[in-house]
């Protein structure tokens, strides 16, 4: 099964990803065969599969070696976080992902929301089939709520041009960092480790998947459509505001009203403009500034977790400046 090209420098992770893929495949068992190939469509679409794979190094660290468990858990984060995206894309109306048909554009909007839902019930299954803590249980669905809170947050400040720096990182902490903290604490809970360890663990996550989000907005302005699989800028037509222009917006507001007020009937011409303008005043260099700064904070945390024979922090040092130092 065909991983992501990032997994070619970490041949040690490949088998458990790849069983990781086919258990989520085999979970699979609907009678209804467009909504069984919607999900199978994006289960192999090529996402990274950031979130199984932190969810699998952080369970190196406990003294309980159940790998089949570990990969059991990591089909369910992945699970979970593709569900998440089907209806994101459903709420955005979005065409393309990994520059790919979305399910809503390929199979419609009813198949997209059954295929998302049933994600959500495979999920929870696995969790319950495997998780021998009732604590990961509760976790999970405490993760859940704040990444709907994340998304209603969002949902709520479109088109808002008065969104505070602090409203966007509530948000993004709840839609995006909080799967990778649910990664990292899970795994780490799972293999046996105390829940104070646990809870460090998913503060790393939180801080890796802050970075994450952040850098991705950048991207937005720093990338074209064939390198970051999105329509560039989409989020501006959309009414999110991220935070390279949230930044340069708060530097020159006189500049920016004038097209953000446009809302959804903003030019192509003017986008690049508003492009333009959040170079200009300085909204991607700020920007980076916050993600070096989160970036930092989960090296930090990576490097005082204990050494053990599989050289896990060495890895996790490795992987996470790598997706922090990423182009696409």
């Amino acid at each position: 099964m065909k991983l992501h090209p990032l997994w070619q420098e970490y041949p040690a992770l490949q088998p458990e990803l790849r069983q990781t893929l086919t258990l989520m495949e085999d979970s699979i068992k609907l009678k209804n065969k467009p909504v069984a190939a919607a999900i199978l469509s994006m289960i192999h679409s090529g996402g990274k599969l950031l979130r199984p794979a932190y969810q699998l190094l952080f369970s190196q660290f406990g003294p309980e070696q159940d790998r089949k468990k570990a990969v059991s858990l990591a089909a369910s984060i992945e699970m979970l976080h593709t569900a998440t995206l089907v209806h994101d894309d459903i709420v955005d109306q979005a065409d393309l992902r990994r520059g790919l048909q979305t399910i809503r554009s390929e199979f419609g909007n009813a198949v997209a929301v059954y295929a998302g839902d049933f994600l959500f019930v495979c999920c929870f299954k696995l969790m319950a089939d495997y998780a021998s803590s009732l604590r990961s249980l509760q976790i999970n669905s405490r993760s859940m709520e704040k990444i709907l809170n994340g998304e209603l947050g969002q949902m709520d400040t479109r088109y808002a041009t008065d969104v505070t720096i602090a409203e966007y990182l509530e948000n993004i902490s709840g839609k995006t960092a909080e799967l990778f903290s649910l990664s990292c604490s899970v795994g780490a809970l799972e293999s046996g480790t105390s829940e104070r360890f646990a809870k460090e663990c998913g503060d790393i996550g939180q801080n890796i998947g802050m970075a994450f989000q952040i850098i991705d907005d950048i991207l937005d302005y720093s990338e074209n459509v064939t390198t970051i699989g999105k329509p560039v800028l989409e989020d501006v037509r959309q009414g999110v505001y991220s935070l390279p222009l949230l930044l340069a917006l708060q530097k020159a507001p006189q500049k920016f009203l004038p097209l953000l007020e446009k809302r959804a009937t903003i030019t192509d011409a003017e986008v690049e403009t508003l492009y333009a303008y959040v170079h200009e005043f300085g909204g991607v260099a700020a920007a980076k500034a916050y993600a070096t700064e989160y970036t930092d904070k989960a090296l930090k945390g990576i490097k005082k977790l204990p050494n053990n024979d599989l050289n896990t922090k060495k890895t996790l040092l490795q992987l996470t400046q790598t997706i922090l130092d990423r182009k696409n």
